[in-house]
């Protein structure tokens, strides 16, 4: 399956990357046939821009990829991710030669270098030498370079107690934090511990609450139901259908001490 048959997008940078990835080659060859220093450099530099752009169009490539990933098939998707691994390796494999093309080309201009410094060129009176030297230059020398030592000890020191007082005070820093925390973590189980209590306490107030509604309601209709039999006693007291209340007795007749029959 060819990427062209894909997307055009795809295809596009595709080519792209296979034209630089060939440029590469090339490039790494005529790298070989280089003689001077100095054009090694600039042909060195130019490889290194070219896989530049070659690492981004990758990086192009896959996010082209991974925009339309939803839409392909499995089958279409292992074939475009295998093309990606394929760019990468093939790029590596050019940024390992750079590295060793980079790597000898230091080391020759090092040569260079040592060379024009140490060389026995005119005007360079003052470069001594050992053998030149009597033992008062020798002596004034090795002192020079044992002060130079000395003087790069105790900078060194001085930066090893700086790290180790910052390492000493982040550790303090980190002990604090640590001890705060597990306050926090305490105080927040006991409010946890307190907000269930709390819970349990409305529960059992509700219940108590809901009993005490239905007992006031049951009350409620009892006193109503008594209400109402004594009402219905006193409107109708000949029926019989109501029981008497206990407590309540019916109104009885009343005699008169004063029967003006009784005395005729």
């Amino acid at each position: 399956m060819d990427v062209s048959s894909i997307s055009q997008d795809l295809a596009t940078i595709d080519g792209q990357i296979e034209d630089i990835l060939r440029a590469l080659s090339n490039g790494f060859q005529k790298l070989e046939k280089i003689k001077d220093p100095n054009r090694q450099n600039r042909q060195l530099d130019e490889l290194t821009e070219k896989m530049r752009e070659c690492k981004r169009l990758i990086k192009e490539f896959e996010r082209e990829w991974r925009a339309e990933e939803s839409k392909n098939t499995t089958s279409v998707n292992k074939m475009l991710n295998d093309r990606k691994q394929w760019m990468i390796k093939e790029l590596n494999t050019f940024v390992v030669l750079k590295k060793g093309y980079a790597g000898s080309l230091g080391n020759k201009r090092a040569e260079l270098f040592d060379r024009a410094e140490v060389g026995n060129g005119p005007g360079e009176e003052n470069v001594f030498l050992a053998s030149s030297m009597n033992n008062q230059q020798l002596m004034d020398t090795g002192n020079r370079m044992m002060n130079e030592t000395d003087q790069a000890i105790e900078r060194s020191k001085k930066v090893v107690e700086d790290t180790v007082n910052v390492g000493a005070e982040t550790a303090a820093a980190l002990k604090a934090q640590t001890e705060q925390m597990s306050r926090i973590v305490n105080e927040l189980d006991s409010i946890h511990f307190s907000m269930k209590k709390a819970s349990q306490l409305v529960k059992e107030i509700g219940r108590q609450v809901a009993t005490d509604r239905c007992i006031m309601a049951l009350l409620f209709l009892i006193v109503v139901g008594v209400i109402a039999i004594i009402i219905v006693k006193i409107v109708n007291p000949k029926n019989k259908d109501i029981r008497d209340i206990p407590g309540l007795a019916p109104p009885v007749s009343r005699k008169l001490l004063w029967d003006h029959q009784y005395y005729r």
